[in-house]
């Protein structure tokens, strides 16, 4: 068991030193800066197959100091969301929407898990996605719950690999409230990102 891990390992760390490496200067980054009215708060996205009912990826939005997704190993690129290693900024409330339509088509939705926590429990959570560094490929979920598992009153959350088992236990804090988004438009989602994704209304 131990050489299978091992060989898994090792093909993860060659898979992901090919991973391009994205780091938006800090004027780009100071233009996007947007900070949410609302109350702190992290939620967890979780993108399942329509006709499995897997999860296949999962990110984090956190409003704090300013309002970010932890998108590690993603795909998602907008020229208004410029991102550093798997940070995306400038997540205003129509790039929040723009980011789940651009996951949710007819083979995946959105399911989106939100939960109010402290200012300080937020910037805890900001400060670790920006120190998380970019992601190797198949690893979303996993450093996902790394990540929460090191925020003040999300001890209970183990690491795990496969998204749906994070959304579980995500779904086991109090006062969590979860929503799930459908759209009905192509399969593919690399066509949807390559057609650019367009800001909506604020």
């Amino acid at each position: 068991m131990k050489t299978v891990f091992a060989c898994l390992a090792l093909i993860l760390v060659v898979a992901g030193c090919s991973k391009p490496r994205v780091y938006a200067p800090d004027d780009v980054v100071a233009r996007a800066s947007y900070r949410h009215s609302g109350p702190p708060s992290l939620t967890l996205y979780t993108m399942v197959n329509n006709r499995t009912g897997n999860g296949a990826h999962s990110a984090l939005l956190i409003n704090a100091s300013e309002r970010v997704i932890f998108d590690p190993a993603g795909s998602f690129h907008s020229e208004a969301t410029p991102e550093r290693h798997d940070v995306l900024f400038g997540i205003t409330p129509g790039m929040e929407k723009g980011y789940r339509s651009a996951h949710a088509r007819s083979t995946y939705h959105v399911v989106s898990q939100t939960i109010a926590v402290s200012p300080e429990q937020a910037q805890i959570a900001y400060q670790l996605a920006l120190q998380a560094g970019p992601v190797m490929d198949a690893l979303c979920t996993s450093s996902t719950s790394e990540l929460l598992s090191q925020v003040s009153g999300f001890e209970s959350i183990r690491q795990v690999m496969y998204p749906n088992k994070l959304m579980a236990q995500f779904e086991e804090i109090p006062g969590v409230t979860t929503t799930r988004y459908y759209e009905d438009d192509d399969p593919d989602l690399h066509k949807a990102l390559d057609e650019g994704v367009t800001p909506l209304a604020d």
